[in-house]
């Protein structure tokens, strides 16, 4: 059976009322196309009717075509055309097959082998594998591929959103073909700013400034972006005392005490632990008549404290471990 005759089945299953609210989604063509085909259509047997409905809910489930609703409306759907009993065993032979991540394979991969497996393919199918690794795992690939090809890499995880789990299934089979065809995938959502950020967390100093000095000349934006997720408000407890007493020096005791009204006791104690006794009974004294002060505005004066952080750590006042540490000459 072909597909138009399929969707003119599920058409005529679901009822008037539902299908005219499908047929507001459709083209013009469409609509005709599928009006022929459901006014040639005499009768259609309860076995077929049932095969073509499992397998539309079996996609609906598998694929996530429904944007919004999901297997909830897929659900609805298969209630509607056989009933309470026969939707039920349906949902569940689904569910039981369960359904595999993508490229699960790659964390029984060392990061050498993936770099051999993806060097010379196209900048858009290394995204896509990278942004299945894990940050740490991407970063060290990201830094021994080739500098143009970085570049490239590094703009495509920026874009990407949601692959299709067709196009992730050509790649895995591509990448491992020994594993054959694994299960259907979701529409998975992958790469994006803050992952990049978090690969940028862990690349050594020299690539993330090749990186962002390229990324720069186009989309300087990005970079901005990026730069504001790589250093969060936590990770001042990364910094040793000084680093910390060097930000505060540069801060306005204003962000520092608002940034401080939601702060950790660990980042509050490293705060604290790095003023003068006075400093510390100033800013206290201020957060005790700190009230009803919106969330967005802690989260400015933290990213203003980070900006310093940035400032400063370009200037080599101080240096924020990333990746591995290297080891310190006394």
């Amino acid at each position: 059976m072909d597909s138009i005759t399929k969707a003119a089945s599920i058409i005529i299953a679901l009822g008037a009322d539902v299908s005219s609210e499908i047929f507001k989604y459709l083209r013009d063509d469409e609509i005709e196309e599928l009006s022929i085909q459901i006014s040639k259509m005499d009768s259609i047997t309860p076995q077929q009717s049932q095969e073509i409905m499992n397998e539309f809910y079996e996609q609906c489930v598998q694929q996530k075509v429904i944007a919004e609703g999901g297997e909830s409306y897929a659900k609805d759907v298969l209630l509607k055309a056989f009933g309470k009993e026969r939707a039920g065993e349906v949902m569940e032979r689904i569910n039981k097959n369960g359904r595999q991540v993508a490229f699960e394979f790659l964390k029984k991969v060392d990061y050498k082998t993936i770099l051999m497996m993806i060097q010379n393919e196209h900048p858009q199918t290394i995204a896509l594998v990278l942004s299945y690794t894990a940050p740490e795992v991407a970063s060290k690939i990201l830094a021994e591929l080739p500098p143009n090809l970085q570049v490239s890499v590094f703009q495509r995880i920026a874009n990407l959103d949601r692959t299709s789990p067709e196009v992730i299934k050509v790649v895995e089979n591509i990448m491992l073909k020994k594993l054959g065809s694994m299960a259907s995938v979701d529409m998975a959502e992958v790469g994006g700013i803050k992952y990049l950020a978090e690969v940028m967390n862990n690349v050594d100093m020299k690539t993330e400034k090749y990186i962002f000095d390229e990324i720069s000349g186009t989309t300087p934006e990005l970079v901005e972006e990026i730069r504001k997720r790589m250093f969060v408000f936590e990770d001042i407890t990364r910094l040793d005392n000084m680093e910390i007493q060097a930000f505060i020096r540069e801060c306005d005791t204003k962000d520092l005490t608002i940034a401080l009204k939601t702060a950790s006791q660990e980042i509050s104690d490293a705060i604290f632990g790095n003023m003068s006794q006075r400093q510390q009974e100033t800013i206290k004294t201020d957060m005790q008549y700190l009230h009803n002060i919106r969330m967005s505005d802690v989260e400015e004066a933290q990213q203003r404290i980070i900006a310093v952080i940035r400032r400063l750590e370009e200037q080599g006042t101080i240096v924020i471990s990333k990746g591995e540490k290297d080891a310190i000459i006394e």
